[in-house]
């Protein structure tokens, strides 16, 4: 039997998801939805990291494989888009624990939709970050358009997806793509201790922010005043609460359960 195209390991509440080639094959794409899929459903992961091997974390499409199927003439050649990559970037936004992305290299098309789909980011100096879509005549897919909207705003988003020029880990971080650059060799180690900290702490409450994260820029005021309203009212019956009030009192660090 081949290598697994998507691997996973489990330590103190991180589940760590690493990619094992850096184009996305349809068999990647596969085995990497149902891995995220299993980390979201286990109650014992309070935190994922998803990073990549090599000098690159993810260069988006398998051109070689996506040939093949243009040269059988299939008019519907990017089909996978709706059946494929859609049901992914879905499960990973989905996912109710932090995600911690750790870019170990290059990023380009829709391995960058991978890399903002999580919630923090670790970038290695000096890796090149692309859209890449526009350079082979395509327009953008994996919510890149709308992650770089909200993250970076409209006008430079255009940029980035007209130019299709690279930019490096440092200049994406000036932007707020990605949250911390260090030397390459410390990506893993990094977003592991990031990873680390997040599991460790009130992961109820984590998942009640991404849960306003997720449509507080669309959203009404009023509709995100009464989401955050419900929120805290739960949040306030929790054990995590009364033991960070109890902790605080104390002067104590707390200790969170994620109840």
């Amino acid at each position: 039997m081949s290598q697994p195209t998507v691997t996973r390991s489990d330590a103190d509440g991180v589940a760590t998801l690493t990619l094992q080639q850096p184009a996305l094959t349809s068999r990647l794409r596969t085995e990497l939805l149902a891995a995220v899929r299993e980390v979201s459903a286990d109650a014992a992961v309070r935190a994922v990291v998803l990073t990549g091997t090599g000098r690159a974390f993810c260069l988006g499409q398998d051109l070689t494989e996506h040939a093949e199927v243009l040269r059988r003439g299939a008019a519907d050649s990017l089909g996978v888009v709706e059946a494929e990559y859609n049901p992914l970037l879905l499960a990973l936004a989905a996912v109710p624990v932090p995600v911690v992305v750790g870019v170990n290299g290059a990023c380009a098309g829709a391995g960058l939709g991978l890399a903002l789909a999580g919630d923090l980011r670790v970038a290695a100096a000096g890796a090149k970050l692309s859209t890449a879509f526009a350079g082979i005549g395509l327009s953008s897919d994996s919510a890149v358009a709308a992650r770089l909207v909200h993250c970076v705003g409209g006008s430079r988003a255009t940029e980035l997806l007209l130019l299709a020029e690279p930019f490096t880990a440092e200049t994406a971080g000036g932007w707020g793509l990605v949250h911390r650059v260090v030397p390459a060799e410390q990506v893993h180690a990094a977003a592991q201790a990031l990873a680390a900290r997040l599991a460790a702490g009130p992961t109820a409450a984590y998942r009640a922010v991404k849960t306003v994260l997720a449509t507080a820029g669309t959203d009404p005021l009023a509709e995100t005043l009464a989401l955050e309203a419900r929120l805290q009212a739960e949040l306030g019956a929790s054990a995590d609460h009364r033991e960070a009030v109890e902790a605080f009192l104390a002067k104590r660090p707390a200790r969170f359960t994620g109840h």
